[in-house]
Order: C-alpha cells, then structure tokens, then sequence
C-alpha cells in the first residue's frame, strides 16, 4: 500500500505542531515514523533532520517579520549548539551497530521523549506562573531582559547533543531551558528564537547523519510537502495566540510514544497517557474557573461607583445613592 498520503498528512499536522508551539517536531515526527511507519530509528532520526533543515526557515521567517526572534540569545546559542550537534550524531553511532544500535537508539530516543514531556510540563508551569503575576508589563520587561551568556552557551551545548543523537530537543527542551535562563522573555519570542537558532544547529546534525549514511532524502522530501504549509499556518497563528491545548496534547502523545519506545507494558501506556490527559483537563477546567471569576470580579469593581478618590463610595449600596460631583 501506498504511504504517500498518510507520511504526507502526517507531517502536516507536526508541522502546524511546531509552528504554533515550538516543539513536537522530532519529538513526534521521529516516533511516528518509527511506530506507525516502521522506519529504522536511525534512518527516522536523519530523515526528520534533513527535513526541518527545510521546514524550520519558513516559521522563522513569520517569527522574523513579526519581530519575535531575539538575536542576541541566537548569537550565543550558536558557538556551541552546532558544534555539538555535530558531534551528537558520532556519539550515536558509539553506541554500536546492526540491530543492537537500533534498539538502543530506541531507548535513547524514548528517553529524550520523556524528557521532552518534563520540559513542557515546566514550560506550561512557567507560563500560568506568568500569568498568575501578571503579564501586563510583559512587552516592556521582554525588551529589558539582559542575556546570560554562560547558561545561554550551556543551553546550545546540550540540547545540540541531544538533537544530534535524537532529533528530539530542537523545540521542546531547548525552549524550556532558554525560558528558565530568561524567564521574562515573551512566549511568542521564545518560539522564534528557538525556530531561528534550530536551523543552523539542526542543519549540522543533518549533515551529520547524511555523511554516516542514516538520511532518507526521498523520505525527508515527503514529509516536507505536508510540513511546509502546516509550519507556515502553525506560525501565523502562533504570532497571535497562545497553543496551550496543543501543548497538552503533545504532552499526551509524547507520554505514550516515549513509554513505547522504551517497550513499557501497555498498561503502563495507557495509564500514563491518561494521567497526563487528566492532569490537562484538570488545569484547563480551573484556569477557565479562575478566568471568569477574575472577569466577574472586574466587572463588579467597574460598575460600583466611586468616591473623589476614586475608591467605591460608602453609600454605593444605598437605594437612590449619588456619586459626589
């Protein structure tokens, strides 16, 4: 049967993934062609990288126009991400050969998924954390954010590793370091940070893997029919408004394909993704609750009248009450 069509689909929908959140680019791409596809991990791993070399310039550049890349964090980003990146595709191979390289590279990859699942869960923390305190001021505090250098080249030294070794990481992990490091920088230029600094470093990955022989290129092309207008249609609306029910649903399926590849039983599966589905549903239903009593709460304080100083009037509540002229 003829997988055109569905590896096309497929890399449509993570495509739109990683323009509106970020993430979910290797992190489910490599997975799906692994499980559903039956692709080596390997030859998974190279084919996703030679793609988003073609797939990531286009969200770029919507973040670019829109103005939300900082370039001074890319600039520090870069000296050791693509260096390292690099050399994660040799450490890969260290780990052997044949169909034993194979399994284990599985186990990598199922490790990076889970640790992937971690770092979203941070993120989505960080961002009601943001929220809770207030984002009003966020345009003026983004513009003032003073770059750590150190943890900044720490940030590309690890995540170009795993990257390398993976594909997972490009978005979903190095995102909720640099939000760690920066923790006042704006969602929204965090994702076009990360989707400009990922192309040089997923670039020498790429490369990596090509000269070792794991890419796929007719394979990569495949997925990039789909990836191209799903990462295009993801940024524009990323620009605009936060993805938050895609996050969760990306911690849903993330959870089951790292628990997966690392070969847990089906039950453990099954309850995994549950609890991350519940533990969604849950936060949603009480930041919904949480908005509309804050909404209430403004509307009351809007429509009391108010005394010289502006304060509500000790006879607000009486019948036929005036506000003082």
């Amino acid at each position: 049967m003829d997988s055109t069509g569905p590896i096309v689909l497929a890399g449509a929908l993570v495509g739109f993934a990683v323009g509106l959140t970020g993430m979910g680019g290797g992190a489910l791409m490599t997975p799906i062609m692994v499980m559903v596809f039956g692709v080596n991990p390997t030859a998974a791993i190279g084919s996703d990288l030679a793609a988003s070399v073609f797939m990531k310039p286009f969200g770029a550049l919507v973040h670019h126009r829109a103005g939300t890349v900082r370039w001074d964090i890319v600039r520090l980003l870069l000296p050791t991400a693509v260096p390292a990146a690099f050399g994660g595709v040799f450490l890969l191979r260290a780990l052997g050969d044949g169909d034993d390289l194979q399994q284990r590279v599985k186990y990598v990859v199922g490790t990076a998924l889970l640790l992937a699942v971690a770092g979203m869960l941070a993120r989505l923390w960080l961002d009601r954390r943001r929220v809770v305190g207030g984002a009003g001021s966020m345009d003026a505090e983004d513009a003032e954010v003073r770059v750590r250098p150190v943890a900044t080249l720490l940030i590309g030294l690890v995540g170009g590793v795993i990257v390398g070794m993976t594909s997972v990481g490009s978005g979903s992990l190095i995102i909720v370091m640099l939000m760690l490091a920066h923790p006042r920088l704006q969602a929204n230029h965090l994702v076009g940070t990360d989707l400009v600094q990922a192309i040089p470093m997923v670039a020498a990955a790429a490369l990596g893997h090509l000269l070792v022989g794991d890419a796929d290129l007719g394979l990569a092309a495949t997925l990039l029919i789909g990836a191209v207008p799903g990462v295009l249609l993801g940024s524009v609306v990323s620009s605009r408004v936060a993805g938050g029910a895609v996050r969760w649903a990306l911690v849903v399926l993330l959870t089951g394909s790292g628990l997966s590849m690392l070969k847990a039983p089906s039950a453990v599966i099954v309850l995994g993704c549950l609890g991350a589905a519940l533990l969604g549903t849950t936060v949603a239903v009480r930041d919904r609750r949480t908005a509309g009593l804050r909404a209430a709460a403004g509307t009351a304080d809007r429509s009391a009248p108010e005394d010289v100083a502006g304060r509500p009037g000790p006879l607000a509540s009486a019948p036929g009450a005036r506000r003082p002229r």
